[in-house]
C-alpha cells in the first residue's frame, strides 16, 4: 500500500527481526505516514564473530520476505550507523527514527549519540523496549540497587504482571518512493564461515514463522517434561528458541505468554521454563549494571588467579576441535560445530573441563563461542562462562568441579548424544556424527578414519587435583 503522506519514519532494525509484539514498528505505524524499515551493517556488525554473522545475514534474508509480503523493503546500508541514519534522513524527509533498545556498552554508546544527533537535527529519535520481559533499571532491591544474585531476582518479578504481546502486523505503509538499498547478497555475511556455513543451515531454524512453530511445538510437545528432560542432552526437551531470541525473531514477551498459559494449564515444567527465561533477563540486568562482565572477571579477586591465557597449547587446539579424549566434552563441541548451538548441559561441561581440569582463562572459551555459535547473546555468553568458571556473579561454588564422565552416565547413560556427535569407532555412524567433519576447517586435516584419542589429554582425577591445590592456594 503506498501512501502520499509525507510524514516518514525510520525503524532502525538490530536484533529485532520480527513485526510480532515489536514496540518501535508498531509505534511508527501508529504515528501515521509512510515507515522504511533499515538495516545498517556497521562496525559491530562486521566485529560479529563466524557464525553469528552468518546467521544474522540468513535472519536478514528471511526478514526480508516477511516485510515484502506486508507490502514494505528492507533497506540495507552500510557504514557508521550515525552517518548512515544521518543520510538516509536527509535523502527521504524522514520526520522521525524509531528503534528497538541493545544493551552491551558499545551498543548503548551508539545509540545515545545517534539519538543526541538526530534529535540536533530537530528529528524525533526514540527508543523502545523489546529484547527484554524488564529494562534493567526498573528492577531494583528493596535498597534501591540492582540484584547480583538470580533467586531473589526471580522472587521479585514471577507475579508482575506482563502485558499481552502485541498483534502481529498485516500491512505496513510504504513510500511512494524508496531509497536506495544495498544487496544482502553482496554482504557476504557467511564469508567466514566457509564451508561449515551448508552444513548449519540444515539444522538452523530461521526467520520469525519458524521460530513461531518451534515455541508452539514445545509447548505442546515437550514442556510438559521440560523440569526433568532439559539436562538430557539427547532428547528434544529443550525449545531451541535461543537462536531466534538473539536475532528477535520472537519476543521474550511471547515466550513468556506461552510458558504462562502452559502453566496454567498444568503443564509441569512450565514454571522452570519461565525460570530460564529470567535467567536470560538475569544476564541482561548484569551486563546493564556491570558491564565488565564481557571482559573481565566480575568478581576482581579472581584477576590473580592461575589460570593459562595461551591460546596457541595444543590442549587448547584439542579442546577447540572436540578431541580431548573426554566423551562429554567432544560430543558438545562438535555439535556446536555441526548445528551452530550447544545443549546447555553440554556448555557447563566443555567450560568446566577447559577452566577447571586444563586450568585455562574462561575469555578463551567465551572468545570461542563468540566465533561458533548461531545463538551467541553478549549477555547469556559471559554469564555464563563467568558463572562456570566461578568468577561471576551468583556462580556455582568455585570449588565446583563437573565430572565429565560422571555427567555422562547421569545424563546420556545410554551414550545417546555421544554416539550422535562422535563418528570414531562406530560402523555406521549417524549423519549429525559425519556432518562434523564436513563441516570444520580442511586446515584441521580430520576424517572418521582418524584414529579417536585412546585417553584425555588430561586425565579426571589430575585435572581436579589439580584445580584443587590452585584454589587452595588461591589469594583471595
Amino acid at each position: 500500500m503506498a501512501t502520499t503522506l509525507h510524514a516518514k519514519t525510520i525503524v532502525w532494525f538490530r536484533r529485532d527481526l520480527r513485526v510480532a509484539d515489536h514496540h518501535a514498528l508498531t509505534a511508527a505505524i501508529e504515528r501515521g505516514g509512510p515507515v522504511l524499515a533499515v538495516f545498517v551493517r556497521d562496525a559491530q556488525v562486521d566485529a560479529l564473530g563466524a557464525a553469528a554473522q552468518w546467521r544474522l545475514g540468513a535472519g536478514l534474508a528471511a526478514f526480508r520476505e516477511t516485510l515484502q509480503a506486508l507490502g514494505n523493503r528492507l533497506i540495507l546500508r552500510s557504514g557508521e550507523a550515525q552517518e548512515t541514519l544521518q543520510n538516509l534522513v536527509a535523502e527521504t524527509g524522514a520526520t522521525a527514527v524509531y528503534w528497538s533498545r541493545a544493551y552491551d556498552p558499545e551498543s548503548k554508546t551508539r545509540d545515545a549519540a545517534v539519538k543526541n544527533s538526530l534529535k540536533a537535527q530537530g528529528v524525533e529519535a526514540r527508543s523502545f523496549s523489546g529484547h527484554l520481559l524488564f529494562e534493567p533499571w526498573k528492577v531494583v532491591t528493596q535498597t534501591g540497587g540492582f540484584y547480583r544474585v538470580y533467586t531473589p531476582l526471580w522472587n521479585a518479578v514471577k507475579d508482575i504482571e506482563i502485558a499481552r504481546p502485541l498483534p502481529a502486523l498485516r500491512q505496513i505503509p510504504s513510500p511512494d518512493r524508496w531509497p536506495r538499498s544495498e544487496p544482502l547478497e553482496s554482504w557476504n555475511l557467511g564469508a567466514s564461515m566457509q564451508r561449515g556455513a551448508a552444513v548449519v543451515r540444515r539444522y538452523a531454524c530461521i526467520g520469525e514463522i519458524a521460530a513461531q512453530d518451534r515455541l508452539e511445538k514445545f509447548i505442546a510437545d515437550a514442556i510438559a517434561d521440560y523440569q526433568t528432560n532439559r539436562d538430557k542432552p539427547a532428547l528434544s526437551a529443550t525449545s531451541g528458541l535461543s537462536e531466534n531470541l538473539t536475532f528477535g525473531e520472537i519476543s521474550p514477551r511471547i515466550c513468556w505468554n506461552a510458558g504462562l498459559r502452559a502453566r496454567h494449564e498444568g503443564k509441569r515444567g512450565a514454571e522452570k521454563f519461565l525460570k530460564e527465561l529470567v535467567w536470560r533477563e538475569f544476564a541482561y540486568h548484569l551486563l546493564h549494571h556491570t558491564p565488565h562482565i564481557m571482559t573481565e572477571n566480575w568478581r576482581p579477586e579472581w584477576d590473580a588467579f592461575g589460570w593459562s591465557e595461551d591460546e596457541d597449547h595444543p590442549h587448547i587446539t584439542a579442546w577447540k576441535r572436540g578431541r580431548t579424549g573426554v566423551a562429554f566434552v567432544d560430543a558438545a563441541m562438535r555439535q556446536m560445530y555441526v548445528t551452530g548451538t550447544m545443549h546447555n548441559r553440554g556448555r557447563m561441561i566443555v567450560a568446566s573441563y577447559l577452566t577447571k581440569h586444563l586450568m585455562f582463562h574462561w575469555k578463551i572459551g567465551k572468545k570461542w563461542f563468540d566465533e561458533c555459535l548461531i545463538d551467541w547473546d553478549p549477555a547469556s555468553n559471559a554469564l555464563g562462562w563467568q558463572w562456570t568458571a566461578g568468577s561471576g556473579p551468583d556462580a556455582a561454588p568455585y570449588f565446583r568441579i563437573f565430572n565429565p564422565d560422571t555427567q555422562l552416565e547421569k545424563f546420556d547413560p545410554e551414550r545417546a548424544y555421544v554416539n550422535a556427535w562422535i563418528a570414531e569407532g562406530q560402523a555406521n555412524p549417524p549423519q549429525t556424527a559425519l556432518d562434523y567433519f564436513a563441516a570444520i576447517p580442511h586446515k584441521w586435516g580430520l576424517d572418521p578414519d582418524v584414529a579417536y584419542p585412546e585417553a584425555p589429554i588430561v586425565s579426571l582425577p589430575e585435572g581436579r587435583q589439580r584445580a584443587l591445590a590452585a584454589y587452595e592456594a588461591r589469594k583471595f
